[in-house]
Parts: C-alpha cells; sequence; structure tokens
C-alpha cells in the first residue's frame, strides 16, 4: 500500500524495456542523435505546432531553468505561495537565475487567481528599482493539493500575464495527470491558453527520469540553450531520456498511465467517503488524495504497512481539525493496484 508518492513507483515495463534496446551501439551526442531528433518531432505533433524541447533530469531543473530565461536584474516570477517551485526547491530557481525572487500569490487548494496575480503584479512598477520588476508568473499543473487548473483558469491568467507583457510558465511535473482530469489536448491545455512554456514531466507517470522543457516561442531556443550548458543539465547521453520518451507516448501510453493514476485517486476519495474514521478534506482531481484521518486510524493502517504522509493544512484552510485527527496526503501511480486501495479501505474502517 504505496501511497507516499508517485516518484517512488519505478519505471513502467516498457519505458524499461525501450531503455534497454538503445542501450547498445551508436548514436550521437548532446541532443544530436536519429532518436533525439525522433522524439522532438513526437513533441510537435502531440503539440500540433513547431515546439523547441530541452531534456534536463529533473523538475526543479525545468522550473528553474524556465524562470531563469527571463531573468533580469532585480527580477521577480508570481507563482501560489504553496506552489512547489515556492516549497519544495530549496531556492533552486533564484539560485540559478542568480538572485530572482519568488512572490507568492494566494488562491484557494493550490490555484492563484487571476485577480490575485493581477494585484500582486500591479504592486511593482518597473521603473522603481528599489522594489524589483516582475519578469514571468508560473503555475502549478496539477497543484500540490491535487486541484487543476481548468482551461479557463489558465485562460485568465495568462490574459493577466499578457497585460503586464510577462511570460507564463507552467510546472508539469503532473501535466498528464491534469490533461486526463480536463479531458483537454495538450495544445487546449498549454498555447491555446497563452501558456509561452512548459516544464514537461515524466518521471512521475512512469519514467525512469525524463523531463523536458518545451519552449512554445522558438526564438527562445538559442538563449535557452545556454542556460541549459551552464546549469550542467546537457546530458551527453541523451538518447537514454529520448528512448524513455519514446515509449511514453507510443500507443498514448502516457494517457493510460495518467488515466490509471486518477482512477485509482478516485477509488481511493470513495474509501474516505464511505469511512467513518476519515473524511476528504477537499474533492481531489488528479492523483493526489487528502483526507483529514483519525490518528488510531492512522497508526493502524501504517503499522500495517500502508506508507503515506501526514500533511501541512494549506493556506486559508478553514475545515476545523480536530486534537486526536491529522491532514494526510495519499498519491496514486500506474502502478498503484485495486488490491491496494481495497486493503486500506478495510484497514481504514
Amino acid at each position: 500500500m504505496y501511497f507516499s508518492s508517485d516518484n517512488w513507483a519505478g519505471a513502467h515495463p516498457k519505458v524499461a524495456e525501450r531503455l534497454a534496446h538503445h542501450a547498445s551501439g551508436y548514436d550521437a551526442a548532446y541532443g544530436n542523435g536519429a532518436l533525439d531528433r525522433k522524439v522532438a518531432e513526437k513533441f510537435n505533433e502531440i503539440f500540433e505546432r513547431e515546439v523547441e524541447v530541452f531534456f534536463v533530469g529533473t523538475g526543479t531543473a525545468a522550473n528553474s531553468l524556465s524562470l531563469t530565461l527571463f531573468n533580469r536584474p532585480g527580477g521577480i516570477s508570481f507563482c501560489h505561495r504553496e506552489a512547489h517551485v515556492m516549497d519544495d526547491e530549496c531556492g533552486a530557481p533564484e539560485y540559478f537565475s542568480g538572485g530572482s525572487r519568488l512572490f507568492a500569490v494566494d488562491g484557494p487548494t493550490g490555484r492563484m487567481t487571476a485577480d490575485n496575480l493581477d494585484r500582486a503584479i500591479g504592486r511593482f512598477v518597473p521603473a522603481v528599482v528599489h522594489s524589483g520588476r516582475p519578469i514571468a508568473a508560473t503555475i502549478t499543473q496539477a497543484t500540490e493539493t491535487g486541484t487543476v487548473y481548468s482551461l479557463d483558469d489558465i485562460a485568465n491568467i495568462s490574459a493577466v500575464t499578457k497585460k503586464y507583457g510577462l511570460p507564463l510558465h507552467m510546472d508539469g511535473a503532473r501535466f498528464a495527470n491534469a490533461l486526463v482530469a480536463l479531458r483537454a489536448t495538450p495544445a487546449e491545455m498549454t498555447w491555446k491558453r497563452g501558456v509561452d512554456l512548459l516544464s514537461f514531466g515524466g518521471t512521475k507517470n512512469g519514467c525512469w527520469c525524463a523531463e523536458a522543457v518545451v519552449l512554445f516561442d522558438t526564438s527562445k531556443a538559442e538563449e535557452f540553450a545556454f542556460i541549459r550548458k551552464r546549469a550542467a543539465q546537457l546530458f551527453s547521453k541523451s538518447r537514454f531520456i529520448a528512448a524513455q520518451f519514446e515509449a511514453y507516448f507510443a500507443d498514448g501510453l502516457w494517457l493510460e498511465t495518467a488515466a490509471h493514476a486518477n482512477a485509482m485517486a478516485a477509488r481511493l476519495a470513495d474509501v474516505f467517503r464511505s469511512s467513518e474514521n476519515a473524511r476528504l478534506a477537499w474533492e481531489p482531481q488528479a492523483n493526489e488524495v487528502f483526507p483529514i484521518i483519525r490518528k488510531d486510524a492512522m497508526a493502524k493502517v501504517l503499522a500495517a504497512g500502508a506508507s503515506f504522509y501526514d500533511w501541512r493544512p494549506p493556506h486559508g484552510f478553514a475545515d476545523p481539525i480536530g486534537a486526536d485527527e491529522t491532514l494526510c496526503r495519499l498519491v496514486t501511480s500506474f502502478a498503484t493496484m485495486p488490491e491496494e486501495v481495497d486493503r486500506f479501505a478495510t484497514l481504514i474502517g
């Protein structure tokens, strides 16, 4: 009963098979090989336009280098106060950009609102050197609280960034989970709604180590190439990242694995809806579930071998949590089996 993180899951067998297939032989290095070019063309197909794709090793690298692309002295990037770039990347966006900073924007259950973003950006007058100047905004899709920005949400936030002449970045570590939840196409959830660049994640959804930065403004590619190299994210044998994406996209595997993870989260949410020892803190939309669990019931399932984390209530969360209760996070993945969820249901009561 592994619900701690989708990062705990291994690689999908089809991804592992492709890695093994490409382990022998020769191909050009540093992204110039035939397989790299093949996968780059697949990204063009998926996003229904020409894009520039840069493989990197981690989501932190993808996010940090994306925001670095637009940095200027005094630069400020705007994100939700509980976005991954704010809470979980150890200052990497600030470090790689050489001193920019993040500004927290409020919004319910992990999603900043367009109005709040407008007010936050409006606080800074670019000509006033003392406070700094806006350079970008970033949204996490799906969010750190398991919710999803709707297509209208993305369009409204993009309208604000365009009002101020700023690029909009999407942190898509769980991109496929959000895409399946919205029943949208990659194009509809990104550039057609005003997203300028994307951190495209595969690691949480069945890959071994496959992340990419996707630029919808291809004129920025030359600049980003130098940023990636300087950050030590230009892999010599990049075909092994490409190999993972080759398997990931083949026959819609990436959407299949995401749909399965989301379905397991929905099954898990049903457990909490019917339990006398737990309740949902809010409705899940992707593959993360946040229940409030009685501490005695939590101790019982942990002792029986379940793994998951207790969690800090998000900013503005108003539902009272009793002294005998704990807010928790449970995450499902492509490897989660219905039997795991059913066993957990039996234990939680």
